[in-house]
């Protein structure tokens, strides 16, 4: 029997996870070899079932990609959100206006299916500091393990989209802070900023950074993360991301900014933690994220004056 563990470290800690690989011998062969194929059949579709396929990674997929979904289950969507007090009302507004067509439906069909997701509305618990997640598909897929990992700690909210490459943050960065203020942002453009112009990405990340400063929140970036196999389904080369992490690193010192580097810290784990060919990772690659992201959260947490900005 093959079975896969992981370890998660503690939120309080920048230690990576224990990564356990454990072989255990059938007694008869037959069994082992029947066995065996029917538990790689099995993992096999569990690695090609993600909770959303083939999720938007660049621009012009994320306009134009959608996600059918069906009159009943819209139906029973309105229904539910019918039901909720009117500050709960609004958020899903507000999500109904930047999801766009692909992640919108899917939206409603978890909700309709009592399905929480990373969109979910968060209830801040009084005096606890206020953190914004501001990123693409990968963020969003280590969302909800970074509340868990925070919970009691912090309130963490998440910007209203896949919030794609920096040309579109900078057209829509002012609709994701809203709700403010916040007390740490953690922050990330990069892998639709694949075929971006150098130039043109360093001075659209410098001007993210300006306006992000301007909140009065204890900033700090994501580095990119990396992609194991060079003809992924993206197109996401493993040296443009490097690229984009040295030019995002740049930008970061020049203005004081911690860096959390998720690049570093997950490539070791690529072949056990990401789908194959793809960018995006399994759950527990986003569980083995998470565990750093509230790491680095908690790490801004400490260095706030106190009180935070959020409870003054």
């Amino acid at each position: 029997m093959i079975q896969l563990t992981l370890a998660p470290a503690s939120c309080g800690s920048i230690e990576k996870p224990e990564i356990k690989l454990m072989i255990q011998p059938f007694q008869s062969s037959r069994r082992f070899v029947a066995s065996s194929c029917c538990s790689i059949f099995l993992m096999g579709i569990l690695i090609l079932m993600p909770a959303l396929a083939d999720e938007p990674t660049n621009a012009v997929e994320a306009a134009t990609k959608s996600t059918t979904t069906t009159s009943a289950v819209e139906q029973k969507y309105r229904a539910w959100k019918a039901t909720l007090l009117p500050e709960r009302q609004k958020w899903e507004d507000v999500l109904e206006a930047n999801l766009g067509s692909f992640y919108f439906p899917a939206h409603m069909k978890e909700k309709a299916a009592g399905i929480e997701n990373a969109w979910a509305y968060v209830e801040d618990v009084p005096r606890l500091p206020r953190v914004l997640l501001i990123g693409d598909s990968i963020s969003r897929g280590y969302t909800q393990a970074v509340r868990k990992c925070l919970a009691g700690k912090a309130n963490v909210h998440r910007a209203p989209a896949n919030c794609g490459p920096t040309a579109t943050g900078l057209k829509k960065l002012s609709a994701w802070l809203e709700g403010g203020p916040w007390d740490v942002i953690h922050f990330n453009f990069g892998i639709h900023d694949r075929n971006t112009a150098d130039e043109v990405y360093a001075a659209n990340l410098t001007e993210l950074v300006e306006k992000l400063e301007k909140t009065g929140a204890k900033l700090v970036w994501a580095t990119t993360t990396p992609t194991l196999d060079a003809n992924n389904t993206e197109g996401f080369s493993p040296s443009r991301c490097v690229r984009l992490n040295e030019i995002a690193t740049e930008v970061m010192s020049l203005h004081h900014i911690p860096v959390d580097d998720l690049f570093t810290f997950i490539q070791p784990h690529l072949s056990v933690m990401q789908k194959p060919g793809n960018v995006h990772f399994l759950e527990p690659g986003y569980d083995m994220l998470a565990e750093k992201v509230g790491a680095e959260i908690a790490n801004a947490i400490a260095s706030l004056p106190k009180p935070p900005q959020s409870i003054r």
